[in-house]
């Protein structure tokens, strides 16, 4: 391979080329990772250290959590790095495993949503089966699946790209490596590569939009018979969920269903799926939901209250050690 290549380092032409915007980016960027941190790794311990961890939807949830937090930070320190730094530089092989890891785990995001969307639909329109449908054999299924399909749709993407050459030039105008800028930069015929990508990125998040849509539609028109207040807030749960899923699939299918071009609109529409629905995912499942406030204030206020009895015991002890 080192034969065919030319380029060991590619240059990232990131999202502006204007200082105070980079910086501007940069804090805006650095609350968003916080937020992102802060808010699943919220849901991941309340999860676990609950009962909720019982149930399927937040035993899905848990894992998209984990998964989320894995795909953003596959792209966003290096994102914020480079808006500070001089030369916004990533080896060749750095890149591809960048490359690899965002459509690895971001794979697995897309199916957990799908899984989730399922578990939803079986609760609603298949109540009385739920607990058999839903076991949680058939949840540890469905995260291999999940975990497995990730690995397989990564693996169609970065094995054709790690074997192409590159000759030159070297400037990806991404602020990450994604595969269609990649081709774009390759001295070869990308055309069947290119058809690859659409089938498995374009028709694979296609098709997992329209299960959710499906889904979704499907509970709404279940949900229909139900009392005025049950359903207020049946559909204000799902809108709230349609609006994730929309900011996160639209700009996917902005960029991988069409043939291989790029487009300088396409680092804007990427921002959508790497950081702004990924920070929206815990507000919408924490704040939006009962039962995960309810865990949320069981979990933190019982920590809360072990510290306050531990401090009052160090407290007593210490004054009782100072007395004698």
């Amino acid at each position: 391979m080192e034969n065919r290549n030319n380029v060991t380092v590619f240059i990232l032409l990131g999202l502006s080329q204007n200082k105070y915007i980079e910086i501007l980016c940069f804090l805006l960027f650095l609350f968003c990772y916080i937020a992102i941190w802060m808010g699943n790794l919220l849901i991941m311990i309340s999860v676990s250290c609950s009962q909720l961890t019982d149930q399927p939807m937040y035993f899905f949830l848990n894992y998209l959590s984990l998964s989320d937090l894995c795909y953003t930070s596959t792209v966003m320190p290096k994102l914020m790095a480079d808006l500070l730094a001089e030369k916004r530089t990533i080896s060749f092989y750095n890149c591809m495993a960048q490359l690899f890891a965002t459509h690895f785990f971001g794979g697995i995001g897309i199916f957990i949503l799908t899984g989730m969307a399922y578990d939803r639909y079986v609760a609603i329109c298949r109540p009385l089966h739920y607990t058999i449908i839903m076991s949680r054999w058939r949840c540890n299924t469905i995260i291999i699946a999940c975990c497995t399909g990730g690995l397989i749709h990564s693996a169609n993407q970065f094995l054709p790209t790690i074997f192409l050459p590159f000759c030159g030039p070297n400037e990806i105008d991404h602020f990450f490596c994604d595969v269609y800028p990649l081709l774009k930069l390759a001295c070869a015929d990308t055309y069947k590569f290119g058809l690859l990508i659409i089938v498995n990125s374009g028709v694979v998040a296609l098709v997992s939009f329209v299960i959710l849509m499906v889904s979704y539609f499907l509970i709404l028109y279940t949900i229909r018979i139900y009392p005025a207040e049950s359903r207020g807030k049946a559909l204000s749960t799902c809108s709230s969920h349609i609006t994730v899923v929309v900011l996160f699939f639209a700009p996917i299918l902005f960029i991988y269903i069409r043939p291989a071009t790029t487009f300088p609109e396409d680092k804007v529409f990427s921002l959508f799926y790497t950081i702004i629905a990924p920070m929206f995912n815990p507000l919408i499942y924490t704040l939006r939901n009962l039962e995960m406030k309810n865990a949320l204030r069981k979990v933190w206020c019982h920590q809360l209250f072990l510290k306050r009895n531990n401090l009052r015991k160090a407290l007593l002890h210490f004054t009782l050690g100072t007395v004698k």
